[in-house]
């Protein structure tokens, strides 16, 4: 299609009438594989005398065509782009971003970042030479060379320095010629706001640089000092007046201050890269102290001062952003453990700590406005991690935390010396002038060190009275803020040593009537705080009060507080399961319902929902072992569960089958109402819910296992055609991949162990699903499970009948595959990786059911299982119930490591710490950082020793028949009866084993007897306890 008409086909996109637009977007998805189609785009984008939106429909549609298509994403997916239309948007696209409008040129920046990412520099080597040519021009060619140059950096930001080897060509083609760009940007006066898009991109090109490493050409002493002259003078001039906006979102986002920001943000990272790289005693190299002391000596102490200076804006009443607020309280408290930087800071300290860093640890304006605005947001802000990274207040605290653990001696006592006044101040003021702000900021303070006052004296004497006088009586504050913060406050220190436990009474009674405030703040926080109460209660009598208590309280608010209370009390909840239940029943119908009658409404009345029915599911799992509160408290349960296994439950569907697992293995009996869900669990799995296949597997086990008779014998429903039905669909869907379809062959699984014997119908029908998705199966570890259940066919549980493996063999040579799946099973047993172990079957219940299915074979007349393979089967279950047996000894080893591991203390030790380095944790973390890195190459690398945790893991929950057969004891019985019926083929048999295998041979023999034993007297040790 030529430009013209593919731009009419673009306008039609934008048409309001649905069917041209639905006719447009065909036509585009028609025309996008073509050749060429990707050039035309690029040309209609570019086209000036084009009109506007259909350029903006063109590049959105020629961003989203790269971003899918320009690599394909799998090994064996093919090309959809040729090589000489990439060629061509390579070439063009460079000039291109410089000349169209910056709506367009978003979309064009997107594209360059997904072509960088795949293709540089194998495919584009040129886009270096144009870089570095582009730096050398004006205006606008500079700003797309730096941008570029900025999607170059970002590749290599996250690289560890052995992948940073293009990035080192970059650094030495560029950075020269960066810094002089930065240094004349510098140098003009009266600089526009254009002018700090451009340093502020400059300044994003060397964090990227520096993030992970210091690129060797930086380490120049003449270099890096030009560099931190030019961010000095950026740290210290002030941000210009004019143009700053006035609505405060657009302010902290406007240039200069996002400039600052970078400036800032960029000497911390040097601060702690230096300090903790090179710092660092035992990796230091002469050229590394060298450097690592110049920096010290010529940047850290300047950059200490201007951060100060900036900071007393703050304390004057000027303007700062939170984020450059933060950024800066991050680097002074970074330099209180380092001697030097302290011995700058001391002579300030006073003002920085009692004028500006307790300030901001103060309710402000702006939280004001936020609690009565929108409590929702103020809830999630304060509870946010992510908001802590950029929150002042954050800072603040850290910064307290940092002084009273690090320079303690006499600032600790001075910190505590101020908050005392604070409160006395508050106390004697009449109420319409008490300092309620600063109060709200002791409170925080106060919370903000328990750990450091509950083991320091005297402090740690005075806690108790501390709650009495100034923290318990603002849950009857009028400021609903400090009614919070007193909520918070007081779980910090529940876990404390109360001298009279009526003051622990009085804590807790007042955390739980703060779960009836009418502010959201107070509630949720009320709810924190009673999780701390709960794991701090000593006696029994107070979690009977409490759950008195909480029938009064709006149920949704203690559900994320309930696994808690569970785990504390187990059993002694059982009188009040069935009452908690039933309110929590309640609760969540009536979240369920506020959140369908407001659809504008948040996410809180779904996660209310999803918290109430967590809450259930650990009520019924503390109450396991008492069955007969399962038949109560089903009832109320029911209706639930039929509405929430619909469609109408996505949101709970796992909940709600976490519940149905739990009722269905521990009633008494599945009860035929339970059975009832049956026909909706299958629904959805063959409809919409495939992706919660592996939570299904549980519940749908236990109606098998547990309820096996009705199974079997219930033709309407006929539960045995349901499951039929939707594991052969879902078993031949070639659109699943191996991993989404997994649970399925442990359900065939599961039918044929509980099912022994009466299911032969299905035998063959299950096979030949299973043997067709075995053909196309791509992963090993789905291989194995495949041929698993193969095993299963073939195996005999206890009673050694045989006709099992008889009837599957029969199958498998009626359809032609018997030699073909005995060939991969072997070569998957045979299979080892570089270091020796097993390439498959490497789990224990793999081994198990394995040795098994094999096992079963020996029993088979020699018509059926001649002596080259009784041989080759004979071999093969020897080697698995070696490794098998080495297997359960290295689990049993490693349970006693764990099992050991609570007899070690923890270091109590608080000395006050001195040192000049400080701690180690940013450096550490960054270390574990790239070892991540490094081990992620290490998954993304075809190499044939990658491995995880759960090859070797077995995470199935379910039980089944065979957990009582000890494999061992099945395969010296199994030869026995082999050497009684056919004495000359078991000697045959024997002649064909060396003397390595018949070792072998005598030492499972020697197992199997022991474990004999041991079975044996634990079925007495459980004779004697019933």
């Amino acid at each position: 299609m030529d430009l013209a008409g593919l731009s009419v086909v673009l306008r039609s996109a934008l048409s309001h009438n649905p069917e041209e637009r639905k006719d447009a977007e065909q036509s585009l998805n028609q025309l996008q594989y073509m050749p060429q189609h990707l050039i035309r785009l690029l040309q209609i984008i570019i086209d000036g005398s084009c009109d506007m939106a259909v350029r903006q429909v063109a590049s959105i549609h020629f961003k989203n065509f790269v971003a899918k298509n320009w690599s394909p994403h799998e090994p064996d997916e093919a090309q959809k782009i040729s090589e000489n239309d990439k060629q061509m948007v390579r070439d063009n696209i460079l000039g291109f971003v410089v000349q169209v409008p910056p709506l367009l040129r978003a979309q064009l920046g997107e594209c360059i970042k997904t072509i960088v990412q795949d293709d540089y520099p194998e495919q584009w080597p040129g886009l270096l030479h144009w870089v570095k040519c582009n730096l050398q021009l004006q205006d606008q060619q500079v700003f797309a060379a730096l941008y570029v140059l900025r999607v170059l950096s970002r590749k290599y930001e996250y690289k560890s320095d052995e992948d940073r080897t293009p990035f080192h060509l970059i650094v030495k083609e560029t950075f020269p010629l960066l810094l002089d760009i930065f240094n004349k940007l510098l140098q003009i006066t009266n600089p526009s706001i254009e002018v700090a898009e451009f340093i502020k991109l400059v300044c994003k090109i060397f964090w990227s640089s520096i993030y992970l490493e210091i690129p060797r050409l930086l380490l120049a002493p003449n270099v890096f000092s030009a560099w931190m002259a030019l961010f000095l003078n950026l740290l210290e001039r002030p941000v210009p007046l004019e143009g700053q906006p006035t609505d405060p979102e657009l302010r902290k986002a406007w240039g200069w201050w996002k400039v600052k920001k970078w400036t800032i943000h960029i000497l911390n990272r040097l601060y702690t890269r230096i300090d903790k790289r090179f710092g660092d005693l035992k990796l230091q190299k002469p050229e590394n102290k060298a450097f690592a002391q110049m920096f010290h000596d010529s940047c850290a102490g300047k950059i200490l001062q201007c951060d100060l200076q900036l900071l007393n804006v703050v304390r004057t009443g000027g303007y700062l952003p939170d984020r450059v607020i933060n950024l800066i309280v991050q680097f002074v408290t970074s330099s209180i453990s380092k001697n030097s930087m302290y011995q700058l800071l001391q002579p300030q300290l006073d003002i920085v700590l009692f004028e500006i860093i307790f300030p901001l640890m103060c309710f402000n304006d702006n939280d004001q406005n936020l609690w009565a605005e929108d409590p929702h947001e103020y809830v999630r802000k304060g509870y946010d991690i992510l908001e802590d990274l950029y929150s002042p207040r954050t800072a603040a605290i850290d910064f307290v935390s940092e002084l009273v653990r690090k320079r303690g001696k006499g600032n600790l006592q001075k910190f505590i010396h101020f908050i005392v006044e604070i409160f006395k101040r508050y106390d004697e003021s009449p109420i319409e002038h008490k300092p309620y702000r600063q109060k709200d900021g002791a409170l925080l303070a106060i919370g903000s060190l328990c750990d450091k006052l509950k083991q320091t004296e005297p402090y740690k004497s005075e806690l108790e009275c501390m709650l009495v006088q100034h923290v318990l009586p603002e849950f009857a504050s009028p400021i609903g803020h400090l009614r919070a913060k007193a909520a918070w406050v007081a779980g910090q220190y529940a876990n404390i040593i109360f001298s009279d436990q009526n003051n622990f009474r009085r804590a807790f009674h007042s955390v739980v009537s703060g779960m009836r405030d009418p502010e959201l703040p107070v509630r949720v926080n009320s709810v924190f705080a009673l999780r701390s109460f709960i794991e701090a209660c000593k006696g029994i009598t107070l979690h009977v009060e409490f759950f008195k208590l909480m029938n009064e309280v709006e149920n949704e608010d203690i559900a994320f507080t309930l696994e808690t209370i569970v785990g504390k009390f187990g059993e002694e909840m059982a009188p009040y399961a069935f009452g908690l239940c039933q309110n929590l029943a309640a609760a969540f119908w009536k979240c369920l319902n506020t959140s369908e009658e407001d659809d504008e409404a948040d996410d809180t009345g779904a996660l209310a929902a999803v918290g109430c029915l967590r809450a259930i599911g650990a009520i019924l799992e503390s109450v396991s072992s008492l069955p007969h509160l399962f038949v109560q408290i089903e009832p109320i349960l029911l209706p639930i569960m039929r509405r929430m296994l619909t469609t109408d439950g996505q949101d709970v569907f796992e909940e709600v089958l976490e519940i149905v697992s739990y009722i269905t293995i521990f009633s008494p009996t599945i009860s035929l109402d339970m059975w009832s869900l049956w026909p909706l669990i299958v629904e959805a799995l063959g409809d919409w819910a495939i992706d919660f296949f592996e939570s299904m597997l549980v519940p749908l086990d236990n109606y098998i296992s547990r309820g096996n008779q009705h199974f079997l014998s219930c033709k309407d429903p006929d539960y045995q055609q349901s499951l039929w039905k939707v594991l052969s669909n879902i078993m031949s869907d070639r659109i699943m991949d191996d991993s989404d379809i997994e649970p399925a062959p442990k359900l065939i699984e599961v039918v044929f162990q509980n099912c022994k014997g009466q299911v032969d119908h299905w035998v063959e029908p299950y096979l030949k699903i299973t043997i067709d998705r075995l053909s196309r199966a791509q992963k090993p570890h789905f291989k194995c499970l495949m041929i698993q259940i193969l095993a299963w066919f073939d195996s005999l549980i206890a009673d050694a009948l045989y006709y099992n493996s008889s009837l599957t063999l029969g199958i498998l040579h009626k359809l032609g595959v018997a030699s073909d799946i005995f060939s991969v099973w072997f070569q998957m047993l045979q299979e080892v990786k570089k270091s020796g172990v097993r390439a498959n079957f490497k789990g224990m219940h793999n081994k198990k059911i394995c040795c098994l299915g094999l096992t079963s074979l020996l029993g088979l007349p020699a018509n059926q299982l001649p002596a080259e393979a009784l041989e080759r089967v004979f071999r093969a279950i020897v080697e698995l119930l070696i490794s098998y047996k080495d297997q359960l000894a290295e689990a049993e080893k490693e349970d006693d490591t764990y099992d050991n591991i609570d007899g070690f203390d923890a270091d109590d030790d608080d000395e006050e710490e001195e040192s000049e380095m400080g701690d180690d944790t940013e450096y550490c973390s960054e270390e574990k950082f790239k070892k991540l890195v490094a081990e992620a190459k290490g998954f993304q690398s075809t190499d044939e020793d990658d491995e995880t945790d759960d090859d070797y893991s077995d995470n199935d929950d379910t039980q089944s028949p065979i957990d009582e057969v000890d494999p061992f004891i099945f395969f010296v019985e199994t030869v026995q009866a082999m050497q009684a019926s056919d004495t000359g083929r078991f000697q045959n048999l024997m002649l064909t084993l060396d003397s390595h295998y018949q070792a072998l041979v005598t030492s499972i023999a020697q197992h199997a007897e022991l474990r004999k034993a041991e079975i044996e007297k634990e079925k007495l040790n459980e004779a004697a306890i019933e």
